[in-house]
């Protein structure tokens, strides 16, 4: 039967002047979003698993929960997953997605052993990093401009339990922060919710959280917490006075050097917890706007980039930080050595000004703005950011996929 959906992906391919393909449409801005797109949900199926090397060969269009769901209880679990578990392999692939462990870990990519790639002419083709070695890049990080993932081998890793043992700090500003991840570089998993409209001193307070695995001997000395979602929402209009509010209750409600035993589920996705979380933002919505800076100069950055944010009066109730690893060899490819900051700002007439200034200071310090949650950037900014953008259209060039594999997001940054 998947036979047979492949064969509808390349009748759809080869009918198409123009295309792209799209999972689970979990991005935020447009980059799954064209004229014709093709729905890859049905290549759903895993192939193979090997239970003693942990490769796992699935089709692009599993997603992160099925294989969660059904390896977790095996002893085997994603060594890297993104905030979501909503989201398709082929997806995770092709924005090259990255978790809580990237200066730990890397990127989704380099879990990925070998993808299968259908081409603009319906040619199926197995790439690597030994193998179409140029394609694999330009691929993993793609935005799946290079065609449709149909099939990818991954390694999952060795799990002996579902839960985390987490360690909460307060941070009392920014630079805090900062320290405090440098002191727990021993810890897998770094993350840090920052109060945005936060000034003075406490400019960047945050609530800081870093983790590792629990095994089965640690939880018999702690008892696990209830599966929860760690963040509350309002349930009124958001508003500076709204958010202010928040931000300040979630922050002094938090508890100092807090130790505690939390499930996957509610560590790796708070988020998946609340359902249509996004209305709450009203019906225009808003726009996430993600960046990383270097680490040198990163707290001037950041500190530089929250006193724009916080005079603007234009906070975010869900502002997360985390540390980043080295830059890997994926063409565009998000995660730099630095800082990474993720905010979602409501939709309004003021805040795409806000955001060009933003982009200017990023720009700047040399950092990056994430593709997979971009809806706005320009293309001068795109190219500044991802100078590897030639190698990508040259690799599109060399395999058809130029004229063929496109979407609203690469128009707008002249891909």
């Amino acid at each position: 039967v998947f036979e047979r959906y492949i064969d509808d992906v390349r009748s759809e391919v080869l009918a198409s002047d123009e295309l792209i393909a799209r999972g689970q449409a979990r991005s935020y801005g447009d980059s799954a979003h064209a004229d014709t797109t093709i729905n890859t949900t049905h290549l759903n199926q895993y192939i193979n698993f090997d239970a003693t090397s942990g490769l796992l060969t699935c089709f692009g269009g599993t997603t992160l929960e099925n294989i969660l769901n059904t390896f977790i209880a095996k002893g085997w679990t994603l060594p890297i997953t993104p905030g979501t578990k909503y989201v398709t392999v082929a997806g995770a692939i092709a924005s090259d997605v990255h978790g809580k462990n990237h200066h730990f870990k890397g990127c989704f990519s380099q879990c990925v052993q070998q993808l299968t790639l259908m081409l603009a002419n319906g040619e199926m083709v197995e790439c690597s990093q030994n193998n179409n070695v140029s394609l694999f890049y330009a691929t993993c990080s793609g935005m799946g401009l290079t065609g449709v993932i149909v099939t990818a081998t991954i390694k999952l890793k060795k799990s002996d339990s579902s839960y985390f043992l987490q360690d909460t700090f307060k941070a009392k500003n920014i630079e805090h922060a900062l320290q405090i991840f440098e002191q727990k570089q021993d810890s897998d998993y770094h993350v840090a919710w920052i109060d945005c409209l936060a000034t003075g001193d406490q400019l960047g307070r945050s609530i800081v959280m870093t983790a590792k695995e629990a095994n089965r001997q640690e939880l018999k000395l702690h008892k696990p917490a209830k599966l929860n979602v760690p963040v509350f929402m309002p349930n009124f209009t958001m508003n500076r006075f709204s958010i202010g509010a928040f931000n300040a209750l979630y922050f002094n409600k938090a508890k100092d050097n807090q130790n505690e035993v939390v499930h996957y589920d509610s560590f790796y996705y708070p988020l998946d917890g609340i359902k249509n979380w996004n209305r709450l933002y009203g019906k225009n919505g808003f726009v996430q706007y993600q960046f990383v800076v270097p680490k040198l100069n990163g707290l001037e950055a950041l500190t530089l980039i929250l006193e724009k944010i916080s005079n603007s009066k234009q906070g975010s109730c869900l502002t997360v930080l985390k540390e980043l690893g080295p830059e890997n060899e994926n063409y565009l490819s998000f995660p730099i050595k630095g800082y990474t900051l993720a905010l979602d700002f409501k939709v309004s007439s003021t805040i795409w000004s806000l955001l060009d200034e933003l982009d200017e200071l990023v720009l700047k310090y040399a950092g990056k703005v994430y593709l997979c949650k971009d809806a706005r950037m320009s293309e001068n900014t795109f190219k500044q950011c991802y100078p590897n953008w030639t190698k990508l259209q040259s690799v599109r060039q060399e395999f058809g996929s130029l004229e063929k594999f496109n979407s609203n997001q690469s128009k707008r940054l002249g891909l």
